[in-house]
């Protein structure tokens, strides 16, 4: 179904006051007709009857026109139907009057997510209760009105596999609008409800083709070629990954998807441990082919200047012994505690 933008002009404050004006004849026609067929006057009955029944007819039912007044606010739309019938949305800021027996529809009116917009509607249920408790009982009716501005979905972290089994907890924030109004009511039963599964959904599937770090051996792009993609350092591409798995989702719901973001990322809490140690100790052989890159530089270095400058006469054996003192102190964690030679050298 296809959104039909209402062409209706903002005419409401108009009709407002018509009605008004209507509402203030009637009553002075019933007391007019009240007054007349209670005198003693010559004039008959019936010029007093007519006003005084056409007044209290429209008292009664002079309240359906005021059914049609429709109040928008900038970057809001309503969805009206007819009879079960859909008439058309309303879009654009502004006082209409359409026809009183159309009714807004919205099924997602009532549902509350982790998103911008509803984090305020959610502490409604405990300003409810606190005035319930006081006595002030009072019913709040959700407005059927569609907000077409970006919100933000902030799902619940979720705790998937990697593409090497390890499991890890993932959060994602989605920034998304409506697009189009008959398809999100229409097209599915609630569009929101129905966003925040095809985004668990997307997310999962995205995830588990990425390690949480790079991997040996592993292909993220789907050509054939391993790479080094991973959740950790490739988060602007999973992400713009979700995103269009996402919005190929809920293309049937009138949703846009505007951005997606990894608003959280780490190994879930039963392998953490084991992991940090593994990253220590990945770091602490990085650092340890460092040192010892250094130090055999050094000692090169070392060996060539003394035999250049020709200060003193090494055989194989105490270049060994020296080659080996000189790595010890270099590679070694503690200070080294040196043994002074005060005699000769051999």
């Amino acid at each position: 179904m296809n959104e039909k933008i209402l062409k209706t002009k903002k005419n409401g404050m108009a009709v407002l006051l018509l009605l008004l004006l209507l509402y203030g004849a009637a009553i002075a026609a019933i007391i007019f007709g009240g007054v007349g067929m209670d005198g003693d006057g010559d004039s008959p009955k019936a010029m007093h009857l007519i006003p005084f029944i056409c007044g209290l007819v429209w008292v009664c039912i002079g309240w359906i026109p005021l059914l049609g007044l429709k109040v928008l606010k900038p970057q809001e739309a309503l969805v009206l139907t007819l009879f079960g019938k859909y008439v058309g949305t309303l879009k654009g800021d502004g006082f209409y009057y359409v026809n009183p027996f159309c009714t807004a529809f919205n099924p997602a009116a009532g549902t509350r997510l982790r998103q911008s917009g509803d984090v305020a509607a959610d502490s409604a249920p405990l300003a409810s209760a606190a005035a319930a408790a006081k006595g002030d009982v009072s019913l709040q009716i959700p407005s059927k009105k569609i907000s077409l501005k970006i919100m933000t979905l902030n799902n619940n972290r979720q705790k998937i596999n990697d593409c090497l089994g390890n499991p890890i907890e993932i959060g994602i924030a989605v920034m998304w609008r409506v697009t189009d109004t008959a398809k999100a009511v229409f097209n599915v039963d609630n569009y929101k409800e129905y966003l925040s599964l095809q985004c668990d959904s997307a997310l999962r599937n995205i995830v588990r083709v990425y390690p949480y770090d790079v991997a040996p051996n592993v292909d993220t792009t789907g050509d054939g070629v391993a790479d080094e993609g991973s959740l950790r350092g490739s988060s602007e591409i999973v992400a713009a990954r979700i995103r269009d798995e996402i919005q190929q989702k809920v293309e049937n719901a009138g949703i846009e998807i505007v951005e997606a973001r990894i608003t959280y990322l780490a190994y879930a809490p039963e392998i953490a441990a084991v992991m940090l140690q593994r990253q220590q100790a990945s770091a602490i052989i990085d650092a340890r082919k460092m040192i010892v890159d250094g130090a055999v530089g050094m000692v090169e270095m070392a060996l060539e200047r003394l035999s250049e400058n020709k200060t003193v006469e090494l055989d194989e054996e105490r270049k060994a012994a020296m080659v080996s003192n000189l790595l010890v102190v270099l590679c070694g964690n503690h200070d080294a505690q040196p043994v002074v030679n005060s005699g000769s050298l051999y």
